[in-house]
């Protein structure tokens, strides 16, 4: 009586340790289709809000060809470097571009590859080197002065963008909505497993911001239902002097739109910021 009531706990854990470990296997092959939800249609561009466009397509360090958008704003003096979510394509950043014009600066947002026209598979080694290829567009055919280059990252994108800061130099670093680490939103989302034995992505954006020497602007919403507000407030509380936080309201995607007025007012005095340190700069250089 007593080895059987040994053998029915033996095999009711042997049953949930299959179950267990079968679901850990499961989000590590599936992490991909997870991490990356790329839509391949781009029907729609910035001359749908009447916005003039050049139409680009940038070759990265690894010979990947990927697609991209540069919108000019008139009499701009500063230019957004778009690093956009893991979700659709840029054509679903249409409104994003459309503020930036209003705003007066250049737009230059980039499709990682595996996403809308662009070639390839999304890795996250592919995400920096897009993003790389996007930078060097800028300084090389564009000619733009590396002190006016912004680098925006939304979602995932803010870790591409706070990589992106970490290698090159540039004007300033927003990321709107961004989270720690690949393994902190993992963390997060199946708190019930052992979830570093798991991952395959890094994206350790906290990591990155230590070697960012730059003015940072933080973005997020309270009532984000993906990327925990705290993670906003460590990323904010990691950035050196000069920074500044911005809290929004409404959903991961939708907070920007939802609390546009609070939302452009912040990019309003953010550039008003950033112009006055360009200008004590170059008082400082004169003098």
């Amino acid at each position: 009586m007593h080895w059987n009531i040994l053998h029915i706990i033996f095999y009711i854990w042997l049953f949930f340790t299959m179950i267990y470990g079968g679901f850990g296997l499961t989000l590590y092959l599936m992490q991909p289709k997870l991490t990356y939800r790329p839509i391949r249609d781009v029907p729609y561009t910035p001359e749908e809000i009447g916005l003039e466009f050049e139409d680009l397509t940038l070759k990265t360090e690894d010979g990947i060809a990927i697609s991209a958008w540069y919108i000019p704003a008139p009499e701009s003096k500063y230019t957004i470097l778009l690093c956009h979510g893991n979700g659709g394509n840029i054509m679903h950043r249409l409104d994003n571009i459309n503020i930036f014009y209003n705003l007066g600066v250049n737009c230059l947002i980039f499709d990682y590859r595996g996403y809308g026209n662009s070639q390839g598979k999304p890795t996250e080694q592919g995400t920096y080197k897009d993003a790389m290829a996007a930078y060097k567009w800028l300084i090389e055919q564009k000619k733009v002065d590396t002190q006016t280059i912004i680098v925006y990252g939304q979602s995932l994108g803010g870790s591409v963008a706070a990589w992106l800061a970490s290698e090159v130099q540039i004007g300033s670093l927003v990321m709107e909505n961004a989270f720690t680490s690949y393994l902190d939103m993992a963390k997060n989302f199946y708190w019930y497993m052992p979830v570093r034995f798991f991952v395959r992505y890094k994206y350790d954006t906290l990591q990155y911001i230590d070697n960012v020497h730059c003015p940072i602007l933080v973005i997020h919403s309270r009532d984000d239902e993906i990327v925990p507000f705290e993670f906003g407030q460590r990323l904010y509380q990691a950035a050196i002097e000069p920074k500044q936080f911005i809290e929004i309201s409404g959903g991961h995607n939708d907070g920007f739109l939802v609390s546009i007025d609070i939302y452009r007012d912040a990019w309003r005095k953010w550039l008003i910021y950033l112009e006055k340190i360009s200008l004590a700069s170059k008082q400082n250089k004169a003098s």
